[in-house]
């Protein structure tokens, strides 16, 4: 006799009917986020840039599956996901390179237009500034014309910004251009920064994380924001909120480096108030644009 009983037969063919029903559903599954994939892309191509919210109007889904997505495709090197949405990713852009910088300056616009003014304050007439590379930097440079000061860069960007403006003096470091990020990197950037001596240096960073670090994702960055730390008498690091916390791969430095973090009104109180442990002996200023 059957070790399943008189029923054996029927239960083998009702498990097998279970399993190729499993295997139907998986399948239609897949196929089904293919075809989500393929439409987030499709809209992306045609708008340039879509809000998580309006993509999952467009495709009947929920906003926790449209994040799920992005995820999933940014992953994959098929968009770069923004603050509250993602835009298209130039087909002749290389995974491994940096997003191009014109797209970068668009996410969180408005909070980066608040810490560049907030930062802007720190400035008094007379001051030697260093500006690191970074989109908000840049428009830190552009709330400082007209200032009588001497910024020092190793930004295209900020040099683009101050170079017609008569009343800030503008010293441009030296090295190699990363052209797709608008900066100069290399030994020559970092020499010339051991000849300067500044009041302040603003930086730049990927995310600072839950143990008071500072990171980056570009290895040759990395020297010239040390060197900038150490050619100035004061630090302050610009973060807007969707890099508190954030990520990066390679550590620039400790909080403890820091004097000021400077971040806007949407950063999470939670985090921000995380950012002073571990570092009692040197307490790091939090402003808000």
């Amino acid at each position: 006799m059957s070790p399943f009983g008189r029923h054996g037969k029927h239960c083998r063919a009702t498990s097998d009917q279970f399993y190729a029903v499993v295997r139907g559903v998986a399948c239609y599954c897949r196929r089904v986020k293919v075809e989500r994939h393929e439409a987030v892309l499709v809209a992306l191509r045609t708008q340039g840039m879509c809000s998580v919210p309006g993509l999952a109007a467009t495709l009947a889904v929920s906003e926790a599956t449209v994040r799920r997505d992005l995820a999933e495709l940014e992953q994959q090197g098929r968009l770069q996901r923004v603050h509250g949405g993602a835009t298209a990713v130039d087909p002749m852009h290389r995974p491994e390179e940096p997003v191009p910088f014109a797209r970068v300056v668009l996410n969180a616009k408005r909070q980066k237009e608040a810490i560049a003014r907030r930062a802007a304050a720190l400035v008094a007439d007379g001051d030697v500034v260093l500006l690191d590379i970074g989109t908000t930097t840049m428009l830190l440079a552009r709330a400082l014309r007209g200032r009588e000061i001497t910024v020092v860069t190793s930004s295209l960007a900020v040099l683009d910004e101050l170079r017609h403006d008569d009343h800030v003096e503008v010293i441009l470091l030296g090295g190699v251009v990363r052209r797709s990020y608008h900066s100069l990197v290399g030994v020559l950037t970092e020499d010339a920064l051991r000849q300067v001596r500044a009041s302040i240096a603003f930086l730049g960073a990927s995310g600072i994380n839950a143990a008071g670090e500072f990171l980056d994702t570009t290895v040759v960055e990395v020297p010239v924001k040390r060197a900038m730390m150490r050619a100035a008498d004061r630090t302050v690091l610009l973060a807007d909120h969707t890099k508190v916390p954030g990520h990066g791969t390679i550590v620039v430095g400790s909080l403890a480096l820091v004097d000021t973090v400077v971040t806007d009104d949407q950063t999470d109180p939670a985090a921000l108030a995380g950012l002073g442990e571990g570092l009692a002996e040197h307490p790091v200023e939090v402003l808000i644009g």
